[in-house]
């Protein structure tokens, strides 16, 4: 059927609506704490929605069923090692940060080791959560060219592209400018309740749709192995088995929610350590409830196109659900769901500006001009999450390039995340590991993921495993050869 003007005035109406909700939380932001913390005045729950919000982004809801729809569930897996990475994050890492009036991770590692690492893990920090965001900010351009190309006819696919990236980007920049940490949570939590909900929608839909509804899905899908979860296999090479999911997940996890400023940022915002603990560990649960569903919509898509094929295949699992909420959704819920992607992409993307602007302000500026007034870094603190918004829409056309978008954005994240991971272990675990031994660590570790990326099929869910062991046992040996101790409290 394609889209209309219903669908098309839903969307609209969603992007003003969510834009002037956070416009609400716009206030006087006496200092940095107030600003990129939210003043410690959120609840656990919304923390808790909001770190599901940012993790779930454009690329888990078109990338997530088009891989059940392509393979299988075996990505559940990696989801499992989602949970168990939190409670390791919320019993090594949460009691260190909330030992001290920190506003980043870094600030934790500038106190075991000194500036020169702080630096060089904020800056790595920068560097590849830039690069991973343009990929994810990226994927709203496949639903926005596939969704709205009928408004968009007169208009060459980089054109749409940048139509769409422009309008996501701007809007988001407005009250994430605007309302700092505040605003950015409490639009999440609307935000994944939209998401949940279409989801939901469309699991409806899916049942409509199908001759027979749950039986036949269920028949189909069962007998082509699309419920398949567990891949017991012991092979490096294959990208989701039980191994390099519980295992690699689990790194992966431990280093995302307990290096990566983007959730981090979101623990410390949190009223106190206990509650900033149940806000992490509950989110897990949430997760792997929400990627289940997801990967069920893509069992059921699988079904759908089985029974009814496209006149023209797909070239990308990326296309399959944006294609189906576009001309099989009855109109107006077509819109209504498209908003929903729309909104983890808003989510995700105001999450990294503030995550990316506290940063460079707190871990860099901060250090350079000790003197410059609360206020003063406040109103800067506006002006480079502006400059961030420019960067990540120009990451996102360059991210056109690329191939599959979710293991792409993945593999990215993964090559910092194994030397981050590393870094903050030695920090944590050894009282004997000095700054350049850590330091030499860390070069290490990122080198063997660069190599691992780049010049091996070794899959990412191995990344961190490999890249954080690399950086944990060069740093301890780099340490003892130069017998350099740097410890402090």
């Amino acid at each position: 059927m394609g889209l209309n003007t219903l669908d098309f005035a839903v969307i609209v109406a969603y992007l003003v609506a969510i834009t002037l909700f956070g416009l609400r939380f716009r206030r006087r932001r006496a200092n940095l704490k107030d600003y990129f913390l939210a003043g410690n005045e959120i609840p656990w729950w919304a923390i808790s929605l909001s770190i599901v919000a940012a993790e779930t982004s454009t690329l888990t809801i078109i990338s997530v069923p088009g891989l059940a729809c392509d393979k299988d569930f075996r990505f559940l897996q990696f989801i499992f090692g989602y949970v168990i990475g939190r409670i390791v994050v919320a019993f090594l890492f949460v009691p260190h940060y909330w030992r001290g009036e920190l506003i980043t991770a870094y600030q934790l590692i500038e106190c075991r080791f000194g500036n020169r690492l702080r630096s060089l893990t904020a800056g790595l920090f920068l560097v590849t959560r830039a690069a991973a965001e343009g990929v994810r900010v990226f994927a709203v351009a496949i639903v926005v060219r596939i969704a709205l190309g009928s408004f968009l006819s007169g208009m060459s696919d980089y054109g749409r592209d940048v139509a769409a990236l422009s309008i996501v980007t701007v809007l988001t920049l407005v009250y994430t400018f605007e309302g700092g940490m505040t605003a950015v949570i409490w639009t999440d939590v609307v935000q994944l309740a939209l998401c949940i909900g279409g989801a939901l929608l469309a699991v409806f839909a899916l049942l409509h749709s199908v001759p027979g509804g749950w039986e036949t899905i269920r028949s189909v899908a069962g007998a082509a192995g699309k419920f398949r979860i567990l891949d017991t296999s012991l092979s490096l090479s294959a990208t989701y088995t039980l191994g390099s999911g519980v295992i690699g997940g689990a790194f992966f996890t431990t280093a995302s929610h307990g290096t990566d400023q983007l959730i981090v940022q979101r623990l410390l915002s949190a009223r106190s350590e206990a509650q900033a603990k149940w806000a992490l560990v509950s989110s897990g649960f949430a997760v792997l409830l929400q990627f289940t569903l997801f990967l069920l919509i893509g069992a059921m898509l699988f079904v759908f196109y089985s029974k009814f094929p496209p006149q023209v295949g797909f070239t990308r699992s990326d296309a399959i659900f944006p294609t189906f909420i576009s001309t099989q959704m009855p109109h107006g819920l077509s819109g209504l769901l498209i908003a929903a992607i729309l909104a983890a992409a808003m989510s995700n993307l105001s999450a990294a500006l503030n995550s990316l602007s506290s940063t460079v302000i707190v871990d860099f500026y901060a250090r350079m001009a000790p003197k410059a007034t609360e206020e003063r870094r406040v109103r800067l603190s506006r002006n480079v999450t502006a400059a961030w918004a420019v960067l990540l829409f120009a990451l996102a056309l360059l991210a056109r390039r690329g191939g599959r978008v979710l293991e792409m954005g993945l593999s990215i994240a993964s090559v910092a995340y194994g030397s981050l991971l590393g870094v903050f272990l030695l920090g944590v675990l050894s009282r004997t590991a000095s700054e350049i031994g850590a330091m030499a660590g860390m070069v290490f570790g990122f080198g063997l993921n660069l190599y691992l990326w780049r010049f091996t099929s070794l899959p990412f869910t191995w990344y961190v495993v490999f890249g954080s062991i690399a950086t944990f046992t060069g740093g301890y040996c780099a340490s003892w050869l130069t017998n350099r101790p740097q410890h402090r409290a």
